[in-house]
């Protein structure tokens, strides 16, 4: 059975965009999300816990967010969730979190967007990773840092979850829930620059 999620948050890295060797377009980036909740105590929202995400896009929908989605970005994710374990050379072992989007794109309850269709009036398929035959000269350049260039497939245990910030900034993804929307704006613009801050720039996908 294929679990279907649809997650809310920030875009923590820019998207790396690159080709297969047949040309396939697939892209990527690292995804945070902190859920909010009501503390009795506090009599207020507060920050839960912060869940990190890899994201995957093929064909024509990594195309267009290479173009479209920015670090920083407010975006709403769907896609098959996807759970692996891995292990590392120096006996580190975890569990990486990934998501092969079937969609993307931003939250307009924290910002405007103009919409612009493809050129084209069909546009391909949209194609996870079984579907991403790769072949070819590789004239077209490298695929992504654990990416099988001959099929598109993810490979096992690439996340290393060392390159996020466990004990992150306080404010990744404050939800508005429970608050005015003037509100749950001012506290999302306090807490953007440090959760975008502290994700490094270089983490494979």
């Amino acid at each position: 059975m294929t679990d279907i999620i649809t997650v809310r948050g920030y875009v923590a890295t820019e998207v790396r965009l690159t080709l297969a060797h047949s040309g396939l377009p697939i892209s990527g980036f690292r995804m945070c999300s902190t859920e909010r909740r009501f503390d009795k105590e506090a009599n207020g929202w507060v920050d839960g816990t912060t869940n990190w995400y890899s994201v995957s896009m093929f064909r024509q929908l990594a195309t267009n967010a290479g173009a479209s989605i920015k670090k920083g970005d407010r975006v709403i994710v769907t896609g098959r969730l996807r759970i692996r374990p891995w292990s590392s050379p120096d006996g580190r072992t975890g569990t990486s979190v990934e998501i092969d989007a079937d969609t993307a794109g931003h939250d307009l309850m924290w910002g405007t967007a103009n919409f612009r269709r493809n050129s084209s009036d069909r546009s391909e398929p949209q194609a996870g990773p079984a579907d991403a035959t790769a072949t070819g000269s590789p004239e077209h350049g490298a695929v992504p840092d654990g990416v099988d260039p001959a099929t598109g497939e993810l490979f096992e245990g690439v996340f290393d979850p060392d390159s996020t910030p466990e004990d992150g900034p306080d404010r990744h993804d404050p939800d508005h829930e429970g608050t005015s929307d003037r509100e749950a704006d001012e506290r999302q613009r306090g807490g953007e620059d440090r959760a975008v801050a502290a994700q490094p720039e270089s983490v494979p996908f």
